[in-house]
């Protein structure tokens, strides 16, 4: 076992309410003062040698896992596309080039027949990766309100869906993956196309200052109002004081910690959960969150090691399974990660499936068609095999897992040809990577 702080640089979530006191101010501004001591023309100069090695990128398929795989043994940067030459999103190339083994593996797995549920040599369990999760019971919310991956902007630049509120901050790339990066202090607002719901999601994976320890601030009001400052959770170093009356102090198995961190947070009214990499850190039944259109995260870095932001997801929670279900017939979930260009199940999936699961126990006369689908990167072809081959990974799991009778259960794989959205956002490609189920 390892202290999170020892790793992370992560003590505590603190989620902050009306009585808090003032501490946190402190810590930024002693990280503030610090950031500002960084020369400028240090970083300029950090920014041309990533845009050199980027230029200087070997240029891959997403699904040619040999020349992924040869590119990363060489050490040469990765550029990843689709079979037309178009870069994929940061999320699906930061995947292709961390999962290329482990793609290579699963796709030499049998799977069950999409359409009998049978096959010559079936696995005795669904391919799933085998990361560490600890009181791990994130579901993610199923209406995409925005996503960014900052595909659609200039290295360089700062991104045009994101709002500056303060500091410096520019797009960058590493490994074909972009990300937002900033050298100092600075606060950037996500704004929401409504108000964030009763029950929301918001994930994104952030890197910053392991040495020193970093600042991650979540804020879901306007910091510019005066009462604004409470509704907040904060992820700081362990300065020997808290920000709040509420705080969660974690250890980290050293199986669950790799980098960057994966930032997950769920609202369920007052009830508000926090996660870091797979590990739930926080369980507030009474926190004090705003509900408005934005946003902000404050973030602190420094040029030895930048902090940065990249693929966000905000997303509304839906219903129930079987309430959604029994309303309309069929329920779409987009808590069922899979390893891009694989049928291999990510852990993230365990508590979606689980809720099936329990869905499908409580219901016994319940019967389900398993549907997959895809966003239009990639063929027409490998996305319809991809979807089937998913699909088939699902009733697998549900069969040899949670012991689900194989005659309730059948599946079917639409690739990319019936969207829900539009494929030119990148909410739209979220909303369409999907698994849906279908009372029968």
């Amino acid at each position: 076992m390892r202290h999170v702080t020892a790793v992370l640089g992560l003590a505590c979530a603190a989620f902050v309410g009306a009585g808090a006191p003032a501490a946190g101010q402190s810590i930024f501004s002693k990280l503030g003062s610090k950031a500002k001591q960084v020369a400028n023309d240090k970083a300029n100069q950090a920014m041309d040698s990533a845009v050199s090695k980027a230029a200087q990128a070997v240029v891959c398929a997403v699904t040619d896992i040999a020349c992924i795989s040869k590119a990363k043994a060489s050490g040469k940067p990765i550029k990843v596309t689709d079979a037309s030459g178009k870069p994929v999103s940061s999320a699906d190339s930061a995947a292709a080039i961390s999962a290329a083994a482990s793609q290579a593996a699963s796709a030499a797995q049998p799977v069950l027949d999409s359409a009998t549920g049978a096959g010559a040599a079936a696995a005795t369990a669904a391919p799933m990766s085998n990361t560490v999760l600890v009181n791990y019971d994130f579901v993610p919310g199923d209406r995409v309100l925005f996503a960014e991956d900052f595909a659609g902007d200039n290295i360089g630049d700062f991104p045009k869906r994101l709002d500056l509120v303060s500091g410096n901050f520019e797009v960058a790339e590493s490994n074909g993956a972009r990300f937002l990066r900033a050298t100092g202090l600075g606060q950037v607002k996500i704004p929401l196309p409504e108000a964030l719901p009763q029950r929301f999601t918001l994930e994104f994976d952030f890197d910053g200052d392991r040495t020193q320890g970093w600042v991650n601030a979540i804020q879901f009001a306007d910091p510019a109002v005066a009462t604004a400052g409470m509704s907040k959770i904060e992820f700081r170093p362990d300065y020997g004081g808290v920000a709040g009356p509420v705080t969660a102090e974690v250890h980290l198995d050293a199986n669950a910690i790799h980098h960057p961190t994966h930032v997950a947070v769920m609202a369920d009214g007052a009830y508000v959960k926090a996660y870091l990499n797979g590990v739930r850190v926080a369980n507030v039944p009474k926190a004090q969150l705003g509900r408005t259109k934005g946003i902000w995260i404050l973030v602190n870095g420094n040029q030895a090691d930048p902090a940065s932001i990249s693929n966000i997801r905000v997303a509304e929670g839906g219903k129930p399974l079987y309430d959604a279900l029994a309303a309309k017939g069929r329920v779409a979930t987009h808590g069922i990660l899979f390893d891009v260009g694989s049928n291999q199940i990510r852990a993230e999936s365990t508590p979606t499936l689980k809720s099936i699961s329990d869905m499908l126990t409580a219901h016994p006369e319940l019967k389900l068609m398993i549907e997959g689908h895809t966003d239009n990167v990639g063929s027409a072809e490998s996305n319809q095999s991809l979807s089937e081959r998913r699909a088939a990974a699902v009733k697998q799991y549900l069969v040899t897992t949670a012991h689900i009778d194989a005659a309730r259960l059948s599946t079917k794989g639409y690739g990319s040809s019936k969207p829900i959205a539009s494929n030119t956002t990148a909410e739209g490609r979220q909303e369409n990577r999907r698994v849906e189920l279908v009372k029968m």
